[in-house]
């Protein structure tokens, strides 16, 4: 080997001439690099050569090379190799070379140890990290993390060992890099710790934890950032470990990280890592943070830190620790219940809001906004008090105010749409009256000044207030602000701020589909100003206008039509196809959605574009998820110290393994211009469960959704891509990435109810109730329903997103109540047990919360319990299940009751909550079966009637109804006389109070209430007129017809009247003259208030009372 080539070809790959270090990359790897030679010429540099740069580069390419040739180099020069670069490894003053040299020792430790040799090594080191000399012991807990890192197994046997090495080196009185690498060790031997097995290990690394907390403090205390980014992520992976670690200390902790995050003289960045600790800390020990009882304190520290937020509302990319805060209020709110975090901010807010100081008044409302998506139904409940305050705010002197208010309003909209949207008399024109004064202010200052942006935001965030809030209001509410709105936002089509021209694109669209034909006169001027936009791509920003502007224009497709819009629909076509081609993510998403909603608006006349869309569909689904060009390897380290996206927020990137900023991306910059095309496995073994979302996943994750739409709608004219659309469909509800998962199972069911109601349509008779099935599907829809069943409960039995869980229970109940049972035979692959069985055992884990989705790893100590309290979010999943036993219920009819045993333990405890929707929920439920049961309810009425005239008096308004919808049910269906009758008085006195208009416009839910109460009486009426004193009740129940809000009721109520009159009973004779008006009112318009066939009986009656 000519030693005096290989150095200047190295040399050559540190000089600035691209040729130069190609062509000597070229040979290297060639000509060198295939031998055992280049170990034993590389380490030789490494300890002996003058220039620094060169034995660094050495050091990164021995590192490399050694897992490949060591085994091979003579034994007689290793003894004196590994001598040699342990010695200078110990010598090396600078920490960067010195870890090079490190990493090299593990690399080569790895192959001798696995061989038997160099066996002295772990010895050695243990002496080196106790010596009395600083460096030596840098030295050595340097090189043991290093080897822990690589081969963590080779210490599982002197676990005590090492921890007692760890708990002295980790109280290291004069070298923070001996306390720092005794960290980084630490991390990796948590790895290979049986927490179950080793309890004694296990507590023996829970004592060096407050000797972390102290080595973070001093760190942060000394402005030393990147130890401090190494201790941040250190105990970043501690917490992402089994929950055992950090248990004993987890209270300190969040205590410790929320003194950070609130404390203003400590560095944003560190502020801000203390955020992202407690943010992680919340959404995956959220089970044990509640136990704590910290979201209160945490709350009102994110409160206090929001105030810091600057004026001028910056890039939403940015981090502060302001930002930080909010971000971790939406976090707290979606994990922790009502009680823990919209209650106690709501408490909290008050004096923000009033506070002379407007950065206080911001921090108000930003927060408030923050916590409106976790926990929408307590903060609809509380909205009589919130608007107040927010229209209060919107007329602030402060324009950062209005801004943040503005904000507030898009933010209760999104989630409240339809509460919020009752309040359009007074939120509409405070919205206008920004945007007017927004407007003016723009004309009146100079750009580039504050005054100018901070009115450039006002325009949009009133465009955005309401796009957000246009979207809850009734056809007609809408109507009337579309002369007011639309003239105003289409001034603002071509500003020149994007961001303006997409804030106003998109509140037309919002506007469009709000207000249909409203929209008409307005159509034509808007396709003129908008229709330029639809073939921009100049620029980033212009793809980004020309996405919003195509999902604008669908939308006022769905407003005016198929046939107003037909002649846009090609050139918008064909903008679509051409945004798959510009590289941009969000165009491409955009163009999926907007065939989504022309699919909707032409339903089978939109077969002549199904071919391409399909084709681009399932293309996008074939599309591969990994990036040739992106290598993570070493190169992976360059993130350190940047900043990356994760789960939408951006993070600054601690110190990973122990690679500090400016240590190894050093070394992997080097790397990266040296390396292409050499080999360079060992380093992807750190990335395999890298289980990051790319983009092309969430792209996927809309076509899969878009697919569902399309089929939907186009029905027959997609049968020809049926079968492959469910070949490409069906495998990915194996998919890694939850979003891909959820919008597979809604597609599959869809395709399945879209098949079935084709098979309705063309002659297969309507479905009925029962097992086994009275009415069997086609041959080729029985093996459709057959794979997505098992493919659903094969990922409904695992799936740990609770998000996904939800999507499959409100599938499957929507699927069972279409098609009914089909989907719950057993079939000739069916298993031990049936898809009923199946069904039945999944939806009993989620009543009970033992479903993977609902459990966390929160290792309580022993006698440690949680309160029973659920966030928002949490209860969705149990909310759906209880859909699905109602659907099961409609599907099985009476055979139901059998199911009924086992589901009516869990059920009676959610209708004895504290939780008012879990109350309301459960009694719901319960009134559906018994509908659905019939007479096989009876052998339960006895609890069931308990619990109901319990819950008729219940202080929440929606139980108190959906008790009075049961009662009925089960008083007309049971046949336990004695229980049923021997109650009608208590029910009824129960049902006296709720039978009177407290107003002339009630609100919804008083509106409910009355119409259920009336449901009920009219059902026991049926039942036993003879047992309801009709002289009292009867003239009460008349006042209330026709009933207003839920029209289900108006059934039995004219079933009733309608049953009396053919009894000749003289109370409903008597009450002739005012049920004649009620009676034209209920057979007129709207035609949803009875069912044809009780209509047809009002009419008989209408016509023999007028003789």
């Amino acid at each position: 080997m000519d030693e005096q080539e290989f150095v200047s070809l190295l040399a050559a790959l540190l000089e600035p001439n691209t040729e130069k270090v190609k062509s000597a990359t070229s040979k290297l790897n060639k000509t060198y690099y295939t031998s055992p030679a280049s170990v034993t010429a590389l380490i030789h540099i490494i300890v002996s050569h003058d220039r620094p740069e060169l034995r660094q580069l050495a050091a990164v390419e021995a590192r490399k090379l050694a897992t490949k040739h060591w085994a091979a180099v003579p034994e007689a020069q290793k003894a004196q190799l590994r001598q040699q670069l342990l010695q200078s490894t110990i010598d090396e003053e600078k920490p960067l070379p010195r870890h090079s040299k490190a990493r090299v020792i593990a690399a080569i430790a790895k192959v001798d140890l696995v061989d038997g040799q160099w066996e002295e090594l772990p010895g050695m080191l243990q002496q080196a990290a106790t010596s009395q000399t600083v460096r030596h012991r840098e030295v050595g807990v340097y090189i043991i993390f290093t080897l822990l890192e690589t081969m963590p197994d080779m210490f599982q046997e002197n676990m005590s060992q090492m921890l007692t090495l760890f708990n002295q080196t980790i109280q290291d009185s004069e070298s923070v890099e001996v306390r720092i690498n005794t960290m980084l060790a630490l991390a990796e031997l948590a790895m290979v710790l049986d927490t179950e097995e080793d309890a004694k290990s296990l507590k023996s690394f829970q004592n060096t934890i407050p000797h972390m907390v102290k080595i973070l403090q001093s760190t942060i205390e000394s402005e030393d950032e990147e130890h401090s980014m190494q201790a941040f992520d250190v105990f970043n992976k501690l917490l992402s470990y089994e929950s055992a670690f950090l248990n004993a200390h987890f209270s300190d902790l969040l205590q410790f990280f929320m003194q950070i995050a609130a404390k203003t003289e400590i560095d944003d960045e560190v502020r801000s890592q203390a955020f992202s600790f407690l943010m992680q800390s919340v959404r995956y020990r959220k089970l044990k943070v509640q136990s704590l009882k910290i979201g209160e304190q945490m709350t009102r520290m994110c409160l206090q830190v929001a105030t810091e937020l600057d004026e001028l509302p910056s890039e939403e990319d940015e981090i502060s620790p302001a930002r930080s805060a909010l971000g971790l209020l939406d976090i707290l709110s979606e994990s922790l219940p009502p009680s823990q975090v919209a209650v106690p901010l709501l408490k909290a807010i008050g004096p923000y809001v009033q506070n002379s100081d407007p950065s206080h008044r911001r921090a108000g409302i930003l927060a408030l906004g923050m916590c409106v998506e976790g926990a929408p139904d307590f903060i609809a409940t509380q909205l009589n008090e919130i608007l107040p305050l927010v229209l209060h705010l919107l007329e602030d002197p402060d324009t950062a105010v209005r801004s943040a208010a503005l904000n507030g309003v898009a933010r209760l909209a999104d989630d409240l749409a339809e509460d919020m949207s009752k309040e359009h008399a007074r939120l509409i024109p405070a919205l206008i009256k920004n945007f007017d004064l927004a407007l003016q202010g723009m004309h009146h200052s100079q750009p580039d000044t504050k005054e100018h942006e901070l009115n450039t935001h006002i325009l949009k965030a009133s465009c955005m207030a309401v796009d957000s809030l246009i979207e809850g209001f009734e056809v007609a509410d809408a109507a009337l602000y579309v002369t007011e709105l639309v003239p105003r936002f289409a001034t603002l089509f071509g500003h020149d701020d994007h961001k303006v021209q997409m804030a106003a694109a998109s509140a037309v669209g919002a506007l469009a589909s709000a207000s249909e034909s409203a929209f008409q006169p307005y159509f034509e001027p808007t396709m003129q100003s908008l229709g330029p936009y639809i073939s921009v791509k100049e620029s980033e920003a212009d793809l980004e206008l020309r996405s919003i502007v195509l999902d604008t224009l669908g939308k006022i497709a769905g407003a005016v039509g198929a046939e107003a819009f037909q002649q846009f629909v090609q050139p918008l076509m064909q903008s679509s196809e051409e945004g798959l081609h510009l590289d941009s993510q969000r165009l491409k998403e955009t163009s999926y959605i907007l065939w989504s909603t022309l699919a909707r608006v032409y339903e089978e006349d939109f077969e002549p574009f199904l071919q391409g869309v399909v084709k681009a569909l399932l293309d996008c689904l074939d599309q591969e998820e990994t990036d040739p060009e992106v290598q993570l390897g070493a190169e992976a380290s360059e993130l350190i110290g940047q900043e990356v996206t994760i789960a939408g927020k951006k993070i600054k990137v601690a110190g990973a393994n122990g690679r500090n900023e400016g240590d190894d991306d050093d070394e992997d910059a080097i790397v990266q211009a040296l390396m292409e095309g050499a080999d360079d496995d060992d380093d992807d073994d750190d990335w395999d469960d890298l289980g990051a979302v790319t983009a092309v996943a969430m792209e996927k994750e809309i076509a899969v959704e878009v697919i569902g739409d399309v089929l939907t709608h186009t029905k027959s004219k997609y049968m020809p891509y049926m079968e492959k659309t469910v070949e490409a469909v069906l495998p990915l509800l194996d998919h890694s990435f939850e979003g891909v998962r959820k919008s597979a199972v809604g597609t599959m069911w869809r395709a399945y109810a879209c098949i079935w109601g084709m098979a309705e349509d063309n002659g297969m008779q309507k479905w009925q109730p029962g097992l086994p099935l009275k009415v069997k599907p086609p041959t080729d829809l029985e093996k459709l329903g057959d794979l997505v069943i098992q493919g659903t409960v094969a990922l409904w039995g695992e799936e740990m997103d609770r998000a996904t869980v939800t999507e499959i229970n409100r599938n499957l109940a929507a699927t069972l109540k279409l098609c009914g049972p089909a989907i719950l035979a057993p079939s000739a692959t069916t298993g031990n047990s049936t898809p009923l069985e199946q069904v039945t055992s999944l939806i009993l884990l989620l009543l009970q919360k033992q479903h993977p989705c609902q459990k966390d790893d929160e290792g309580f100590d022993d006698g440690e319990t949680l309160e029973e309290e659920s966030a928002e979010y949490d209860w969705l999943a149990i909310e759906t299940a209880l859909e699905v036993i109602t659907a099961l219920a409609a599907a099985l009819g009476e055979q139901f009751a059998q199911l009924w045993k086992i589901f009516e333990t869990p059920i009676m405890k959610f209708a004895s909550s504290q939780e008012r929707f879990e109350r309301s929920a459960a009694v719901g439920t319960m009134g559906e079966c018994i509908e659905s049961m019939g007479a096989a309810c009876t052998p339960y009425t006895q609890r069931m009637m308990r619990m109901v005239l319990k819950r008729l008096t219940d202080e929440d308004p929606e139980t108190k109804s959906n008790a009075a919808f049961a009662t009925g049910l089960l008083c007309l269906h049971s046949t336990d006389a004695k229980e049923v009758l021997g109650n009608y008085n208590t029910i009824l006195a129960s049902l006296e109070p709720l039978l009177q208009k407290l107003s002339a416009t009630p609100s919804e839910h008083e509106a409910r209430l009355l119409d259920n109460a009336a449901g009920c009486v009219s059902r026991m009426i049926k039942k036993a007129p003879q047992n309801v004193p009709l002289q009292e009740v009867l003239p009460r129940l008349v006042e209330l017809l026709p009933l207003k809000e839920d029209f289900r009721e108006n059934e039995p109520v004219f079933d009733m009247i309608v049953s009396l009159y053919q009894a000749q009973n003289p109370v409903v004779q008597g009450l002739t003259g005012k049920l004649m008006p009620v009676f034209e009112k209920v057979i007129g318009e709207p035609e949803e208030q009875l069912s044809d066939e009780t209509k047809g009986k009002v009419q008989q009656l209408i016509q023999f009372l007028r003789g």
